[in-house]
């Protein structure tokens, strides 16, 4: 059998055009638009293209989109009382800081103080609880884009032998929670672990999430591997 491409491009633009249709209802019902809340601390090249992805993405749903650039030299009680503003204002419905921060501002402070019914990213301490508990509410982004991904193939989960290359807080740690939500059994490999290629060639399911391209040899992948 010919190997098959998962095309994450088109699935994006099918849940941004239901989404769309969602914020056009809510409109039509005399509703307001949500509204989201990008925080950049800083000129990292990487986060600015980062971050005006998402920005387009918010004009193409319809969202209102609300843009905070601040200098590098913000302090963390700044950044800290711009989010306790943003946590009290009720037109804004998710807040999203951007990492990684400025040396000298805590991140874990900075997720925390996001109320956890705006951590559009997922990351605050009781969202987390909620998904290793399975109890989800907001989850983070990229594990949940790879398993709506999986559902919109119709790929069945239940009963495969997953691995996770790479057990960082944003993507390795929740996917692996993800995934034994979809019924996978689930390894996470980390820079300690021994004998990884064993651990890859009997994957079925192989995520890898160590921003370091071809990390992993092609012939280490078995035939039927997803």
């Amino acid at each position: 059998m010919a190997a098959k491409i998962i095309d994450g491009k088109t699935i994006a633009q099918q849940v941004r055009s239901e989404v769309a249709q969602k914020v056009q209802a809510r409109i039509a019902a005399g509703l307001r638009a949500p509204g989201l809340a990008v925080v950049l601390v800083g000129s990292n090249p990487a986060s600015q293209i980062y971050v005006a992805s998402k920005r387009k993405a918010c004009e193409e749903v319809g969202f209102v989109s609300r843009s905070y650039d601040l200098p590098e030299t913000t302090s963390e009680a700044e950044l800290l009382e711009l989010i306790d503003a943003l946590n009290a204002d009720n037109t804004i419905d998710g807040i999203l800081v951007q990492l990684p921060l400025p040396a000298g501002i805590d991140n874990v402070k900075v997720l925390e103080r996001i109320h956890p019914d705006k951590d559009v990213d997922g990351f605050h301490p009781y969202n987390v609880g909620r998904l290793c508990q399975r109890a989800p509410r907001l989850r983070p982004c990229t594990p949940r884009g790879i398993v709506t991904l999986l559902e919109r193939y119709n790929i069945d989960t239940f009963g495969l032998n997953a691995v996770v290359i790479g057990a960082s807080n944003i993507v390795g740690r929740p996917m692996s929670m993800e995934l034994l939500l979809a019924g996978c059994t689930t390894t996470v490999t980390h820079r300690f672990t021994k004998n990884l290629r064993h651990h890859v060639e009997n994957a079925d399911l192989l995520i890898v999430a160590v921003g370091k391209p071809g990390f992993i040899p092609g012939d280490w992948i078995k035939k039927a591997q997803l």
